[in-house]
């Protein structure tokens, strides 16, 4: 690990290290590191500093680019003479690199960059490998360096480096490779041109580097050119300058892309929000209820087909559109599920749960789901939209395009809407150049729409949902550290949804002509007392439902009597006579007719057999009762039947519906969550909150007081000696064990001496104690070092 990062760690003051902190949420997950050594680790590491350069806007990326190509260890000044603009200009930017330790400063002023930018960008501004790499090549033999500078009229005598050093010094100068270039066959200069401003690495025919007189030999044998295979070749950084002349400059956009705005009515923006999100609830709750009476079939090769779909959007009173974005967001918000035994989708025990929550937190479980969704359900690929919860091999990157979508959304002052969206693209592509351009131009248009649909969105800006919602990127992006709180928890999230839910109307008129009417949106229950009871006709700005035989049947079938309906309608409104009237006729005549549930049938040819079989008093608990002599009827299920009977001494045999004698086979596996982009994962999340992580300014000043590298050195030196001392009970191979979980954070598992058992790491030692992260309590704990019974690897 690069010193230099440590020492400016340490040099940080606690405001400017918190600020770090805040920035690198991934550096005190848990365990949080204690020791300055131990965050610098974090902070370097390759695949987290690549994950925050795929969240930088475009200005430090380009400064992180110009720093490859200056090379070395750059200050601010030749930063800007390289990007041709003033040392002031860069400064702010640079400061947006080392709050997010990408890069830091040294104590001359010169600029170290993070290893993994190096591995980022192979080719920094269009540039290839320096010269420096190709000559230094083990490919290139000595005598192949000096051939070169034969070629170039430069002394060959000396050692490699020598000889390196003169090459690179004519190759990189304008002038002199000017001068080379007047004497170089027709064609070449075209040719080099192509490799400085489209390279650095091209096709090429490979014969043509072998053909003496052609523009690709001449260049080759002057190391303007290095052919990494036979039909590849690459230009070397210094050449490319050279080529592309003293007065190129790095590009630098420092301000974003003009984005043209026009002022919006935020009265109609807040109504549209109040109308959409009780609609999102009230729709979803159907979808889920009409999933729990009937499994969703999935095709053969994965997702809901569009058959499917029509059905459900024609049973739940919605477009097509909205049917097939509400139920990839119930799949990834987990209430709904494949249930291999069903043979499809059904609601999850998550589902039950969800129904007895209050309204906004209902809503905010399905926003969540939309916010982490790694697809994009009204996106069409090639003019048609693909099979719901279907692959999608865009995954992650669709997540990221909304959340960067809603983060140039939400820097629009409130009040003003976008003008186009080709400028909201640009200035999307200003915050994020690492996503996909295309793609992100592909799904803007349909990332919006689905953003309008959930009340997120309107008139062309953000509601207040969605600016509740827009700063969760980051919640969302981490949330594989289980010390990141869920998005649905979040309190500014609960509390936009509140406010959007508090218009839903709790009351109805109630007509003469059987109907009733909502005038706005209705509220989750009274919509569902309505949906029970009578049939919804319309829905919109108001909503109008119409009672008959058949509806209120429906409303007694599912537990209602007439008081109860009766009384709960009258909650939501004044009844006029004749729907109390139709309520009461319908009640009086429900129930003429019964019908008993069976659960399964036993025929025999025995008349006595069967007798016999109903009289048994062990087999009272499956309620068998005669319905002929040769036919009986029990409550419990086929499979507890035939088990019962055979432990009775019987030997029954189950049939089909045909009659024909089956044997079916137990389903493997259990429920499993269906996840767009094809993934599945377990149903049971955990049930509670784990703790977020230490507050990034109160860390800053533990690590502060814990001091710098020499206060760890003296800590190291004293820890054998300390071991040695308290930890008696421990052998020495142990004992050594125990160091390294202070000195290098190593896991291992403890016993005590009364055996309990804990697996540490990151220790420290403090006043006879191990202080260290205990992986079961999910905190730092203290581990008397005379009770230490064994040390095991974990």
């Amino acid at each position: 690990m690069d010193d230099h990062i440590i020492g400016w760690l340490t040099s940080l003051d606690e405001d400017r290290l918190a600020r770090v902190l805040a920035n690198r949420p991934d550096a005190i997950a848990p365990p949080w590191p204690r020791r300055m050594d131990a965050l610098a680790h974090r902070l370097t590491d390759t695949f987290a500093v690549m994950e925050v350069m795929r969240g930088l806007p475009l200005p430090p990326l380009e400064l992180l680019q110009a720093c490859l190509v200056v090379g070395g260890h750059p200050t601010e000044d030749e930063l800007a003479r390289f990007l041709g603009v003033s040392t002031s200009e860069v400064i702010p930017w640079l400061d947006h690199l080392y709050d997010h330790a990408v890069a830091w400063p040294g104590a001359d002023g010169r600029i170290t960059l993070a290893q993994a930018v190096a591995r980022w960008w192979t080719a920094p501004c269009g540039l290839g490998e320096p010269l420096g790499a190709y000559l230094d090549s083990w490919k290139l033999s000595t005598e192949a360096l000096r051939r070169v500078c034969r070629m170039l009229d430069l002394p060959g005598h000396g050692g490699r480096r020598q000889v390196v050093a003169r090459i690179t010094a004519l190759l990189g100068d304008s002038e002199r490779l000017g001068a080379l270039l007047d004497d170089a066959p027709d064609g070449t200069l075209g040719m080099l041109d192509d490799f400085a401003w489209d390279g650095p690495v091209r096709s090429v025919d490979g014969d043509r580097f072998v053909t003496p007189g052609t523009p690709e030999k001449w260049a080759l044998d002057r190391g303007l050119l290095f052919r990494t295979q036979w039909n590849l070749a690459g230009m070397p950084r210094e050449v490319a300058l050279a080529l592309r002349g003293p007065d190129y400059r790095g590009p630098f956009t420092p301000y974003p892309p003009d984005l043209a705005t026009s002022g919006a009515d935020a009265g109609a923006v807040e109504h549209a929000m109040c109308l959409a999100a009780p609609r999102v609830l009230d729709r979803a709750a159907a979808l889920l209820e009409n999933i729990d009476k009937t499994t969703l079939p999935l095709l053969k090769n994965g997702g809901v087909g569009v058959r499917e779909i029509k059905r459900l959007a024609r049973e739940i009173g919605c477009a097509e559109d909205e049917t097939r974005l509400l139920l990839e967001v119930c799949a990834v918000a987990r209430l709904i599920a494949v249930d291999d035994e069903a043979g499809g989708l059904t609601v999850t025990a998550g589902f039950d749960a969800w129904r007895l929550e209050e309204a906004p937190a209902r809503l905010c479980v399905l926003l969540a789901g939309w916010w982490r969704m790694e697809r994009s359900s009204l996106r069409r690929v090639d003019g048609r939209q693909p099979a719901a919860l279907g692959d999608d091999p865009a995954g992650e990157t669709i997540a990221r395009i909304r959340w960067a979508l809603f983060a140039a959304l939400a820097e629009i002052p409130e009040g003003r809407a976008f003008a186009t969206l080709r400028e909201l693209v640009q200035r999307v592509h200003w915050r994020a150049p690492l996503l996909d351009r295309e793609l992100l131009a592909d799904c803007a248009a349909a990332v919006l729409e689905e953003a309008r649909l959930l009340g997120l969105a309107a008139c062309d800006m953000l509601t207040g949902l969605g600016r509740a919602l827009a700063p969760l990127a980051a919640v969302a992006g981490n949330e594989s550290h289980e010390c990141v709180p869920e998005v649905e928890h979040d309190p500014g999230l609960t509390g936009a949804a509140t406010h959007a839910m508090a218009s839903a109307q709790r009351t109805a008129l109630f007509g003469a002509d059987l109907t009733a009417v909502v005038t706005g949106p209705p509220s989750v229950e009274l919509a569902a007392l309505l949906d029970r009871a009578a049939d919804r006709e319309s829905q919109g700005t108001a909503s109008v439902w119409r009672f008959g035989p058949a509806s209120v049947r429906r409303a007694l079938d599912a537990g209602d009597t007439a008081e109860t309906l009766i009384a709960g309608l009258t909650e939501a409104g004044t009844l006029p006579q004749p729907l109390t009237y139709l309520i009461r006729d319908v009640a009086r005549r429900h129930g003429e007719v019964t019908v008993s549930s069976v659960g399964c049938i036993i025929q025999g040819s025995d008349p006595a057999l069967l007798a016999e079989i109903a009289a048994h008093r062990k087999l009272g608990r499956l309620g068998l009762r005669l319905l002929a002599p040769t036919v009986l009827a029990g409550a419990a299920p086929a499979k507890a039947t035939l088990a019962a009977l055979r432990e009775a001494g019987y030997a029954p045999v189950p049939v089909d519906d045909t009659g024909e004698i089956t044997v079916r086979r137990e389903p493997q596996g259990g429920r499993l969550i269906l996840l767009p982009g094809g993934r599945v994962a377990e149903l049971d999340p955990p049930a509670h909150l784990l703790e977020p992580p230490p507050d990034p300014r109160e860390h800053a000043r533990r690590l502060i007081v814990s001091g710098g590298p020499s206060a760890g050195e003296a800590r190291a030196r004293q820890t054998w000696a300390v071991i040695g001392r308290m930890a008696t009970r421990l052998p020495a191979a142990q004992q050594s064990l125990l160091g390294f979980v202070v000195d290098r954070d190593v896991r291992a598992l403890i016993t005590l001496a009364d055996g309990v058992t804990a697996t540490v790491s990151h220790g420290e030692l403090r006043s006879g104690v191990l202080d260290a992260w205990c992986e079961e309590a999910g905190d730092y704990l203290e581990f008397p070092l005379n009770e230490i019974a064994s040390v095991v690897n974990a």
